[in-house]
């Protein structure tokens, strides 16, 4: 009997001492100088949509869980409408500029006819100085003299009429070119629009979600798909107010996760929320449960895109290193 139960014992401490070494290997341990936070991986993530268009789509490459680049072409709209816009806006661009090369033909006219009239204007001048002393001498009688005044008065007025319709042309031509100005603005505000109804990734990630299906017709601002950016991944876990004294921005972490059993992954606190809140019903911490608890990030390097939105992680945060000073940014 006795010695049953010494086999019993020696086989339950074989037994201990086997899940023990178990669970100090697959798991990280906390000690005095670290802690252990636990939670899920999370990505930034945003609704991609369409910009100030509305139509059909036509195009919707990817599905759900496929990886794109930046500038990936994600979907693409019926543009028939918008190309047609172009076409009439490009026709009113032409219109504006036959406006302006007949504007500047009218201003280069009133230009050469004031100089006819300048030259008219001259002889006039001369003419009527020369029946003055003609007058004066006796040779010519006043009406002749009269003829030569009022003929210099008509050039004076001829020139002043022309030179005034020259400003006048001139200003039509600024008009004009005021004109193609503005056509050549809304054409480009046209062709802007005929590309928002391309709709591309703004950065390389996965589509987490495809909100819309092929041939919906789609408003400005749906999404169409949630792209998360895997570049950019964090460990969002939660501690208790009695280690809120203990943790500090910048501090390094090692994080782990059951998917890559035994592989590590470096990480550093990047956030700690000012805030208490009720302990979410989804979390729970290493320590006795307690009723507040503050949110804590830990950034995560994740260059192979290993690490995925809602994989459950483990963060063991040194508790020893000293703080990272914040990033420094300097005024322009």
């Amino acid at each position: 009997m006795n010695r049953r139960l010494i086999v019993v014992l020696a086989l339950l401490i074989l037994v201990g001492t086997g899940a023990a070494a178990y669970l100090r290997f697959m798991n990280p341990a906390a000690t005095a100088n670290t802690l252990l936070v636990s939670g899920n991986i999370e990505a930034h993530e945003s609704l991609v949509s369409f910009k100030a268009v509305q139509s059909r789509i036509v195009e919707l490459p990817f599905d759900e869980g496929q990886w794109v680049d930046a500038g990936t072409r994600l979907a693409r709209l019926d543009d028939s409408d918008y190309r047609k816009q172009v076409d009439v806006d490009q026709a009113a661009l032409m219109a504006a500029q036959q406006q302006f090369s007949a504007a500047v033909d009218k201003l280069k006219a009133a230009q050469a006819t004031i100089e006819n009239d300048a030259a008219d204007r001259v002889q006039k001048l001369a003419d009527a100085n020369r029946n003055r002393q003609l007058l004066l001498e006796g040779v010519i009688g006043a009406q002749a003299n009269d003829l030569t005044t009022t003929a210099l008065k008509q050039s004076q007025a001829a020139l002043a009429r022309d030179r005034a319709s020259a400003r006048a042309a001139a200003q039509d031509v600024k008009v004009a070119s005021a004109n193609i100005e503005s056509a050549q603005q809304t054409l480009q505000l046209a062709r802007i629009t005929l590309g928002y109804t391309i709709l591309r990734a703004p950065f390389s990630g996965v589509v987490l979600v495809r909100q819309a299906e092929l041939g919906e017709v789609m408003l400005p601002g749906a999404p169409v798909v949630t792209l998360a950016d895997l570049d950019h991944v964090w460990l969002r876990g939660y501690i208790s107010e009695t280690d809120l004294e203990r943790i500090r921005w910048g501090q390094p972490a090692t994080i782990t996760t059951d998917t890559y059993r035994g592989e590590k992954f470096r990480g550093l606190v990047s956030f700690i929320a000012s805030d208490a809140e009720f302990t979410p019903k989804s979390v729970e911490t290493h320590k006795e449960r307690v009723t507040l608890v503050y949110r804590i990030k830990l950034d995560i390097e994740n260059h192979e895109h290993k690490l995925k939105p809602g994989m459950p992680a483990d963060g063991l945060v040194d508790l020893s290193a000293p703080q990272a000073r914040p990033p420094v940014i300097h005024a322009q």
